[in-house]
């Protein structure tokens, strides 16, 4: 869910002072674009498509081309057309009759289904361990399940759902100018529960409000009550008591013991015959933790995103057949850091940072690697199906192109650019309206990290404010990574290609004259993707590197930063008549299939590129490679900690060790996107897979030692240097 002030910016009348200004014209592109929309041509990009391989019905029967025809409705828009009556009247009691013609469903037997499910039998009969045997009276079970369940969930209240659905109702609307929905996603879930299986729908957390607004959405739209697990240490029994009777569900204390407590073990199978087929996990939608920090601003709009849904069962069959070997990255990178070997190991990275939770931990190890396989699909649909917002392209611009500052005339180009190639990568926007209008917006938004100085003319210089603000632009233009992440992998590998072999300060003619192989690249490119983490690249665990490579290769000759260059006496790239498939080929898995005829890379052996000489790409080439410098320089700083740091500590002391070198590093070099929490945990993780950092149990908990490999200032430094290749200053 997306909060924005003004989704979309109505089309204004020109005043005195901007009938006079100029034409602004569109930055390496030559077009003159007075207004920005959010699609390209007629359609706006349909995102939060399910993976093809994983799901291939799913991906064909969930989805029509008509949907992208479909528009955004107003879910707190209620008006006399909504309900059944018509009248004066009407028109003034329109929300709480509205409220009283939801459909909800009548309350089951929930109980009775539990105690006959197989699970709770087994524990029953004592076929598992911790379970209640032969000797356990039936009737004093049933009565502990009905504990367990009570504390757990309780059956709907009608009147009082209605009730609560009403003054929600007002409140959204006076919180919220709009809350929008596209059509097209709502009618995929619509068709998804019609095949009669219960929806499981997971949130990203982007607001407090998710708790209360999805539901009410979901309720609003014919979906019926929507159950949402709630953490139940941050609710009082009154408050727990309250939200029970609206269709809340809160996980029994018993259920996050160890697997060898037998309290836990009827509590977990309870949980299980509950909720979802891969247990509350995978359930969880939204926790409202706290509303004391939500203030009353001036009433903005929201967007609530939906991804396309999928059939679990169809995902459990088919993600098995994917799953290749794997190595950790210490196994993978290390040789290769430490100078020990050169060659990359023809196999896949196991890196999981997914939260060895109680119920998780109840399954088996093959349950436990699908279910964290899921997770990373999941993140991957709902990155791709949240829309850009125009702070995020700001942001972008400010913090990676225009530090120094920059005239609102070239802005205005610039950011009409930027949206314009993020639509290109089939990216949703959450804006639109007027160019001027829009970027005057976006920078009253930013006013207390941004300084607007008026010059001759009339124009305004925009200036990002030097300091921690620098840090919060940092975190707005993450937004728009994902979008341009594989042309940013791409040109960063370049760059650590051509770091032995041109100085980084050199003309752009000179690094322009080397040839870059294909195998070079594609080595390259696969040491950066080892290097950084999963959850940024979003890499969907069906899909292998080297298929990545070959999409990021692709999308560098698309960009026309990479052209193709013939070797005397080779056969031209694009002669295919010739070619031959070979038995190689022929017997390749599935997964390693891509569209074009580079898979075989023994072929590649003879392909050369070189940086294209036109005239943007300099600056579209160091724009893309400052993409990743926040997180690349963090990386490095980390490394050049490691000598400093006091260890052995915690994960969250020495945490806070690295965070403050950060921030002092930022006073002195001025590098303030670096210094963030998250990039300094991300760090400390990765140098964990690395083998830079050893976890080891203490009696005051795990506890983080420097590797004895990484003791000598020697490999720190060759780690260092290892990252600081990638980076482009």
């Amino acid at each position: 869910m997306d909060t924005m002030l003004e989704a979309r910016l109505q089309t204004q009348q020109r005043n005195t002072q901007n009938s006079q200004e100029t034409s602004l014209w569109s930055s390496g592109f030559g077009m003159k674009l007075e207004a920005v929309t959010p699609f390209l041509g007629k359609y706006r990009p349909f995102v939060g498509r399910c993976c093809q391989t994983c799901t291939p019905k799913s991906w064909e029967s969930l989805f029509h081309r008509s949907i992208m025809d479909l528009g955004f409705c107003n879910v707190v828009l209620v008006k006399e057309e909504n309900t059944r009556f018509r009248g004066w009247l009407v028109r003034r009691l329109c929300y709480f009759l509205w409220s009283l013609e939801q459909r909800i469903p009548p309350c089951q037997d929930a109980p009775q289904k539990i105690m006959e499910s197989t699970r709770v039998q087994n524990v029953i009969s004592g076929r598992v361990p911790g379970g209640a045997g032969e000797g356990q009276v039936p009737g004093l079970v049933k009565k502990e399940v009905q504990r367990i369940l009570g504390h757990i969930q309780a059956p709907i209240h009608p009147f009082l759902l209605r009730l609560f659905s009403w003054a929600l109702l007002r409140f959204l609307n006076c919180v919220f100018l709009n809350v929008q929905l596209h059509k097209g996603q709502m009618k995929m879930v619509h068709k998804a529960s019609q095949a009669g299986l219960p929806l499981v729908l997971l949130s990203t957390h982007k607001s407090l409000l998710d708790g209360v607004l999805l539901p009410f959405v979901l309720l609003s739209q014919g979906l019926g009550v929507l159950r949402v697990v709630w953490d139940s240490r941050t609710c009082s029994p009154t408050l727990r008591a309250l939200l029970k009777k609206l269709g809340g569900l809160f996980l029994p204390p018993e259920a996050n013991l160890t697997l060898d407590s037998p309290e836990g073990v009827l509590a977990r199978a309870v949980v299980h015959a509950a909720l979802a087929p891969l247990g509350l996990w995978t359930g969880v939608l939204a926790v409202l933790r706290s509303l004391r920090g939500w203030g009353y601003s001036p009433r903005v709009c929201v967007r609530v995103h939906l991804a396309q849904p999928f059939s679990l069962q169809e995902y459990t069959i088919n993600a098995r057949s994917c799953w290749g070997s794997r190595e950790t990255l210490e196994q993978l990178l290390q040789p290769i850091v430490l100078g020990q070997c050169t060659i990359v190991p023809d196999t896949e990275k196991e890196q999981e940072w997914t939260p060895a939770t109680g119920p998780l931990l109840a399954f088996k190890e093959e349950d436990q690697l699908l279910v964290r396989r899921l997770s990373r699909h999941v993140l991957n649909a709902s990155v791709t199906s949240s829309a850009v917002m125009s702070t995020a392209i700001m942001a972008t611009l400010l913090l990676f192109k225009h530090q120094k500052g920059v005239f609102l005339s070239q802005l205005l180009g610039e950011f009409s650019w930027l949206t314009e190639e993020t639509l290109l990568r089939g990216f949703d926007v959450g804006f639109s309206g007027q160019l001027r209008c829009l970027v005057r917006h976006t920078l009253s938004l930013l006013r207390a990290h941004v300084a607007l100085l008026r010059v001759h003319q009339g124009d305004l210089l925009v200036v990002p404010r030097p300091g921690p603000g620098l840090t919060h632009l940092a975190r707005l233009s993450a937004e728009l990574l994902p979008a341009f992440l594989s042309e940013a992998v791409g040109a960063c590998a370049v760059r650590g290609l051509l770091a032995g072999r041109v100085p980084p300060e050199g003309p752009w003619e000179l690094q322009g004259i080397e040839l870059l192989s294909q195998n070079e690249l594609y080595r390259q490119i696969l040491l950066l993707l080892h290097l950084l983490p999963q959850d940024l690249l979003l890499l969907q665990p069906c899909q292998s590197s080297y298929c990545y490579c070959q999409e990021v290769l692709d999308r560098l000759i698309q960009c026309g930063l990479l052209v193709a260059e013939e070797t005397p006496g080779s056969r031209p790239a694009c002669d295919t008549g010739r070619q031959r498939l070979s038995a190689k080929l022929l017997w390749k898995p599935s997964g390693d299939f891509t569209d074009s005829d580079s898979d075989d890379f023994e072929e590649a052996e003879g392909r050369y590129f070189r940086l294209s000489q036109q005239s943007r790409c300099p600056d579209f080439f160091l724009f893309l490679c400052r993409l990743l410098s926040p997180l690349l320089k963090a990386f490095a700083q980390a490394a050049t900690f490691l000598h400093r740091g006091q260890l052995p500590d915690t994960e969250s002391g020495y945490t806070e060790q690295l965070l403050q070198f950060l921030q002092a590093t930022a006073q002195e070099e001025g590098f303030f996107e670096c210094a963030d929490r998250n990039l300094a945990i991300s760090a400390i993780w990765t140098f964990r897979d690395l083998g830079v950092l050893q976890q080891m149990p203490s009696p005051a908990g795990p506890m983080l030692y420097l590797s004895p490999t990484f003791t000598s200032r020697e490999n720190q430094e060759k780690l260092e240097q290892f990252i600081r290749q990638f980076i482009c200053s």
